[in-house]
């Protein structure tokens, strides 16, 4: 069995009406009409993520799911497996990710920044395994910034609207929504969120070759 940290998301020894995994699988349906090809969902943690993009998704041809913990990689592939999934140990801050994933129409990252000290790296990792065209959809919980102490003992840091903006820049076109519960949308003016999350795209050719 899986531990339960307290970070992990686990729907077997939850409540189904836990607002936390209501709020996890909202991120993964709001993934869904972005989500083709051959599509990565890196930190899969428990594994459920997958499944909910191959049951709703459409044209989606392979899922590699990839986790830094071999626990977690191991009860996913027993609780989630299926024909069309690849499960992997892979550290999504490791360069050499890129030669050992190989290349993605689509890239899931959902609360995974926040626990890399190399986010930078790992930005720029996502960015190299996209293909051109390609479609990364990224989410992280607001916080302090950088340079605050961060309540959450797993988290290396919480970012601040202007410092996550900051991170995507490495891709060339991004869409930023915010959520709250299971609400994700367009930012409104005064309203509190928890999460943002970012769509960013890959352009078909490099910037600096367009007229």
């Amino acid at each position: 069995m899986l531990k339960d940290t307290g970070e992990r998301v686990i729907p077997e020894l939850m409540n189904p009406k836990n607002g936390m995994l209501l709020e996890h699988y909202a991120r993964y349906h709001f993934a869904v009409p972005y989500t083709h090809g051959r599509v990565l969902d890196i930190a899969t943690g428990a594994g459920y993520g997958p499944q909910i993009l191959l049951r709703y998704g459409t044209g989606i041809e392979r899922v590699v799911a990839v986790d830094v913990s071999e626990d977690a990689i191991r009860y996913a592939r027993e609780h989630y497996d299926d024909e069309r999934i690849d499960w992997r140990l892979a550290d999504g801050a490791d360069p050499s990710i890129v030669q050992q994933l190989g290349m993605f129409d689509t890239i899931i990252s959902f609360e995974t920044i926040e626990h890399i000290e190399q986010d930078f790296q790992f930005v720029d990792n996502l960015y190299r395994m996209l293909k051109p065209g390609g479609v990364a959809v990224i989410s992280t919980p607001f916080g302090k910034g950088r340079h605050h102490p961060c309540a959450d003992p797993f988290h290396v840091c919480q970012y601040t609207e202007e410092e996550f903006r900051e991170l995507m820049q490495r891709f060339d076109d991004v869409m930023f929504f915010h959520q709250v519960n299971e609400t994700i949308e367009m930012p409104v003016p005064g309203k509190k969120y928890w999460l943002q999350l970012a769509v960013c795209r890959k352009a078909n050719e490099p910037i600096s070759s367009r007229h």
